[in-house]
């Protein structure tokens, strides 16, 4: 149930504020992302998810593992969610 609180689990389709997280690069691979974010434990694991529809990348289901992210970019699975920041980005998970 809704509460419309802001702010909320809820208010966002039940995915978390992203965290950032740095990437020395322009660009990273999706597969690479996901295991740096800590979105996943291993690369099989993010072949299932992404075979599965369950990542999403800017709110659009995204089943290639090599599709290249960029700053700003935001990744989903789950209820947990990241963002690809610049270098000395905050929030990291580790």
């Amino acid at each position: 149930m809704n509460t419309g609180r802001v702010g909320t689990f809820w208010d966002n389709g039940g995915v978390s504020d992203p965290q950032n997280v740095p990437i020395s690069d322009e660009s990273i691979k999706l597969g690479q992302f996901l295991k740096l974010a800590d979105l996943v434990d291993s690369g099989s694991e993010a072949k299932q998810l992404l075979s599965g529809g369950v990542v999403r990348v800017n709110g659009e289901v995204e089943t290639r593992r090599g599709r290249q992210l960029e700053k700003g970019d935001v990744v989903s699975v789950a209820a947990k969610s990241a963002k690809v920041g610049g270098e000395g980005a905050d929030n990291l998970p580790w």
